[in-house]
């Protein structure tokens, strides 16, 4: 019972960092985040650079508003999309643990080989 609830916390721990790699795998949706680093932008001029169906756009938008990259404020008709830069932070912070712990082994991977060569000299 325990190692179930310590696998679902994981999970549940999991699921920021699965949502932002998500929007992040694709290239439409970088674009947008690229696009939006610069100023908070419309749906439509988002979308203006693309040649797919606003319908599908506004998927990727959906995608990407769940993930928590960006947030959107409606006045009126208008959408307006702004990019939450914290967010990225998730997707930042796993990769400097995942650089840290390969680094870490192939440090101890280095030494290792090290010490092997010496001892045959």
């Amino acid at each position: 019972m325990l190692e179930l609830t310590y696998t679902r916390l994981a999970m549940l721990a999991a699921q920021p960092v699965d949502q932002v790699f998500r929007a992040l795998a694709d290239p439409t949706r970088r674009q947008v985040l690229e696009r939006l680093s610069r100023s908070p932008a419309s749906v439509s001029e988002l979308a203006a650079p693309f040649s797919i169906a606003l319908p599908s756009f506004v998927q990727h938008m959906a995608v990407l508003e769940e993930s928590g990259l960006v947030t959107s404020k409606k006045i009126g008709r208008v959408r307006t999309y702004h990019l939450a830069e914290s967010r990225l932070r998730i997707a930042e912070d796993w990769l400097s643990e995942q650089r840290g712990f390969w680094e870490r082994r192939l440090n101890r991977l280095d030494n290792y080989l090290i010490e092997l060569k010496e001892k045959q000299q």
